[in-house]
């Protein structure tokens, strides 16, 4: 037997029966698809950040035996770069120039002047022209890279965020106090989705003075082309007197990103209880905006129309006032929340909206629409048809 439906056209016109309803449905709807992008967003920022490999899968480091946990521990000879530029054949070359980038990688405090007492904490790279070849991720988008001896720096993008200052306060031309003496800021750059992006890059002479590591770097960075991991990793081990170890930059940060694991599912726990008390609240409100048709649903079912039908047509309301708020609260998440920057102990990223969060956000605003139809349904439907006509 075919059941009587009711027309779609009547659950359209009965949105605009209410305003108060609408509004209820729109909000509920809309702040659980924005507390599941702010929560999905910061998950999926921290990951991309720490697991990032896109341009690193030919670079190979070269650090310190022993320091493959952490790079600000590792100290190497100077001349590291050159013997390795010499030693492995096959690495990638540009016009006479080998990738082979020495750098100085600190975790170091510095202040807003002279006068200013309190510590920013900050992560520095010294690095020479070469990390521009090395690090293709990086771009710099105004100024240009700091000259030695000149007491320049540049910053990355999330650079501020890290030291927890007002991007104004950062911008070309202001200075920070570091080493007992002004440093000037002439360039910023970009690296998305990398650590880099927090960082502030000096020249290494001018870094290797200021941590009195004349004689030492922290690790060597070389990009292989015809070269094989191997033949960079034969180097580090046949060289016992330099004390060397090889890694691949890819598997360093996958290494970092394994140690922030706990704290990453910590984060997502978080995350999904967040999720869960906004789409409980956005239930709470569609089964406010519902509940309240006893009388009208007693109606319909003295016309003749099944239950069945009533439920159908009310869900297919409340999933389109939902639909509605979840594209609202996506545009929202897009505009507000998407590359805010946020800090954690590596340095900052920023929140990232993608495709896969911004369909969770919209299935979470869908869901909520679906499921909050039933309870009230039940309840409208619960009572005679004679008690739900005398209702109010």
């Amino acid at each position: 037997m075919r059941v009587r439906q009711l027309p779609f056209n009547y659950a359209f016109r009965n949105l605009g029966r209410s305003g108060v309803r609408l509004a209820a449905s729109l909000v509920g709807s809309s702040l659980v698809v924005l507390l599941i992008l702010a929560s999905g967003g910061f998950v999926r920022g921290m990951q991309l950040t720490l697991t990032q490999d896109a341009g690193m899968q030919d670079n190979v480091m070269i650090l310190g035996a022993g320091s493959e946990e952490g790079v600000e521990r590792s100290q190497i000879d100077a001349s590291v770069d050159g013997i390795a530029a010499a030693s492995i054949p096959g690495l990638k070359e540009r016009a006479g120039v080998i990738y082979a980038s020495p750098e100085i990688h600190a975790a170091l405090p510095v202040r807003e002047s002279a006068e200013s007492d309190e510590d920013l904490s900050s992560v520095m790279r010294g690095v020479r022209e070469v990390a521009l070849l090395v690090h293709p991720e990086v771009e710099i988008v105004e100024g240009h890279l700091p000259r030695a001896g000149r007491d320049e720096l540049m910053l990355g993008e999330l650079a501020a965020t890290r030291l927890g200052l007002p991007e104004d306060r950062v911008a070309i031309g202001q200075t920070l106090y570091f080493d007992d003496r002004d440093w000037t800021i002439v360039g910023r750059f970009s690296a998305p989705n990398t650590v880099m992006n927090a960082e502030i890059w000096l020249p290494l002479t001018d870094l290797q003075i200021a941590t009195n590591r004349e004689a030492s770097l922290s690790c060597v960075i070389v990009t292989l082309d015809r070269a094989t991991f191997a033949d960079a990793d034969l180097f580090a081990k046949s060289r016992l007197d330099l004390e060397l170890t090889a890694i691949r930059e890819s598997d360093y940060y996958a290494s970092i990103a394994a140690f922030y694991g706990p704290i990453r599912i910590m984060i997502i726990v978080t995350a999904v209880l967040i999720a869960s008390g906004g789409v409980l609240g956005g239930l709470n409100t569609m089964y406010a905006a519902f509940a309240a048709r006893v009388r009208e649903v007693g109606m319909l079912q003295a016309l003749g129309f099944t239950r069945l039908a009533i439920v159908m047509n009310l869900t297919e309301e409340s999933v389109f006032a939902a639909a509605c708020g979840a594209l609202i609260g996506a545009t929202l998440g897009l505009v507000l929340l998407d590359g805010v920057a946020v800090r954690f102990s590596m340095g900052a990223f920023a929140l990232a909206i993608d495709a896969p969060v911004l369909l969770a956000g919209i299935l979470g605003g869908l869901v909520v629409g679906f499921i909050g139809a039933i309870p009230p349904a039940v309840r409208c439907l619960r009572l005679p048809i004679t008690e739900a006509l005398k209702s109010h």
